[in-house]
């Protein structure tokens, strides 16, 4: 039996806001029971959610910032493999039978003084990079269905608006909304890429569906057409986010 650290840091395992927290484990690792329970929740869920990815996050309780190279390790009695993270920090996590049985712990392959696991929903990324503005009000609402059936506070909560994510290396945050022949920039921020994460810097551009590029004589023209819109991205983000009010 794998022997606890005693560590000044914990790990916890956050399932979504609003529910139940696992109990902190000493040490730099966590159970895969504890991720496993956490992300089959969404592959159990029987609503509409094509339009939708399911990552687990992983994020560092001091430092906030992710090294390049830094990866899960999953290890059991018999079962054991790497799983890459992404440079927000999340992976696909293998829902296995086998490290289930076994209780197989994941583990950084680089020490982070402690870290959280999180589970998230974002929307599917489209290789063309054009984004019908109808079916981003749909993913946003298979996303709050799934927000919905996963904890009940969010039963009030409404779709505002989607989220863009980009890396902070290389070409600069570039978004359009198309309205028929004509283009409108959408303004770039920094922030955090989900709510409650540390890491705050990264390339953001934030879209309201109810949001009008322009104001006079051309709003009503312009409102008209958005149901209509696309939204255009020059390079790939790393994340559309869901926003829920």
């Amino acid at each position: 039996m794998m022997r606890r650290a005693h560590l000044t840091a914990c790990v916890t395992l956050l399932l979504t806001a609003g529910m139940a927290v696992a109990q902190p484990s000493a040490g730099e690792w966590v159970n895969y029971r504890d991720a496993y329970r956490a992300m089959v929740q969404f592959d159990k869920y029987g609503g509409p959610k094509n339009l939708l990815h399911n990552h687990l996050q992983v994020l560092p309780r001091e430092k906030g910032v992710l090294e390049q190279g830094v990866q899960l390790v999953m290890k059991g009695r018999t079962v054991q493999a790497g799983l890459a993270l992404d440079a927000l920090g999340r992976t696909t996590l293998p829902l296995l039978k086998a490290a289930y049985d076994e209780n197989a712990v994941l583990s950084p392959n680089r020490p982070l003084g402690g870290f959280t696991i999180r589970p998230r929903v974002s929307l599917a990324l489209r290789a063309d990079g054009a984004y019908d503005m109808t079916e981003l009000r749909a993913a946003c609402e298979q996303a709050l269905a799934f927000a919905r059936y996963a904890d009940r506070s969010a039963g009030s909560r409404q779709c505002v608006g989607v989220r863009l994510v980009f890396p902070k290396q290389g070409e600069a945050a570039s978004v359009h909304l198309r309205l028929g022949g004509n283009l409108v920039a959408l303004a770039a921020t920094r922030g955090a890429a989900f709510a409650g994460d540390v890491d705050a810097d990264f390339p953001l551009v934030t879209y309201r569906f109810a949001q009008a590029p322009v104001e006079g004589a051309a709003l009503q023209l312009i409102t008209t057409r958005l149901a209509t819109a696309k939204v255009l991205t020059y390079n790939a983000p790393l994340a559309i986010v869901p926003l829920f009010e």
